[in-house]
């Protein structure tokens, strides 16, 4: 499937051509437990037979279909329909700090959700957009299959950077909404003083499969400059003036470094997955990662 041209900004073709391969390692662990199209990780069961798919390394080898092989010569796996619904639930940090960067941080956490919601309504299911700034919280409706991308793409076109932003209420107005558990996926750069990880910790015990996805900047990871300088938070507009020197730098980076283990760990901890993004990396490296389930 292409995107439609006037997404092309999230959704190039080379990019999309890369999701059609990736989709089908997809797993959500969590279920709605509506009635859906999900596809079975199994076999058997009450179960439908839905269509077959070629193998890729890795799959159950019990899935593979020896008679259409015989015929073809070509191995392939049966994919089956479970009576299961599943939805990815994509919360965006649109603070004013997602603003930064060349290309900004948050054109690239907008193009992570894109290719998410891809990949889920590629397989029938349904895929949410919820905004967070400005201390307000705004939670689009839930669209279903591949027909719903353009709708998808234009709610996450039409988000822009201002403000504060509370991650923790945010997941946790998300988790008293939802009727039923989905996948979570965190799009931020967690530059955040609120209980993030309490609230996650919720999410994960409402049976949420949570996906951390940290979006930063090389400057971030790595500042550089010395001297004297004035420094002011795009979030809240407050200043301050310090010397940036070697022992400057490294103070930063540890408190960086240690924010980076927080979310680690904690994905550790949960079975949940963290996957650190840099604003000049291959997106689809890092969509690979997702899918892998990495803890970076």
């Amino acid at each position: 499937m292409n995107a439609p041209s006037t997404h092309a900004g999230l959704l190039d073709p080379s990019f999309v051509r890369e999701l059609e391969v990736l989709r089908r390692r997809l797993e959500v662990r969590a279920r709605s437990g509506q009635a859906g199209e999900h596809l079975a990780k199994r076999r058997g069961g009450s179960a439908e037979f839905h269509e077959h798919r070629s193998y890729c390394a890795g799959d159950d080898l019990r899935r593979i279909d020896w008679a259409a092989y015989a015929r073809s010569g070509e191995p392939v796996v049966k994919v089956f329909r479970a009576e299961e619904d599943v939805i990815a639930r994509l919360l965006c940090d649109a603070s004013a700090s997602l603003g930064m960067g060349e290309p900004s941080k948050l054109l690239v956490a907008r193009r992570l959700a894109a290719a998410i919601a891809y990949m889920t309504l590629a397989d029938a299911e349904r895929a949410q957009v919820v905004v967070t700034a400005g201390g307000a919280i705004r939670e689009h409706s839930p669209s279903r299959g591949r027909g719903a991308l353009a709708k998808v793409l234009r709610n996450l076109e039409q988000i822009r950077p201002g403000g504060t932003t509370d991650l923790a209420s945010a997941i946790d107005s998300i988790v008293r909404r939802s009727s039923r558990p989905g996948l979570l996926v965190v799009l931020s750069d967690f530059f955040d003083p609120g209980g993030v990880l309490s609230a996650l910790t919720r999410a994960s015990t409402a049976g949420h499969d949570v996906a951390l996805c940290q979006v930063v900047t090389p400057e971030e990871v790595h500042p550089e400059g010395e001297g004297d300088w004035q420094l002011e938070d795009v979030e809240t507009g407050e200043r301050i003036e310090l010397t940036l020197d070697a022992a400057a730098i490294d103070a930063y980076s540890k408190r960086f470094a240690g924010l980076c283990q927080q979310l680690r760990s904690w994905a550790r901890s949960r079975g949940g997955t963290y996957v650190r993004v840099r604003t000049d990396e291959s997106l689809e490296e890092a969509v690979r990662r997702m899918v892998s389930r990495s803890v970076d």
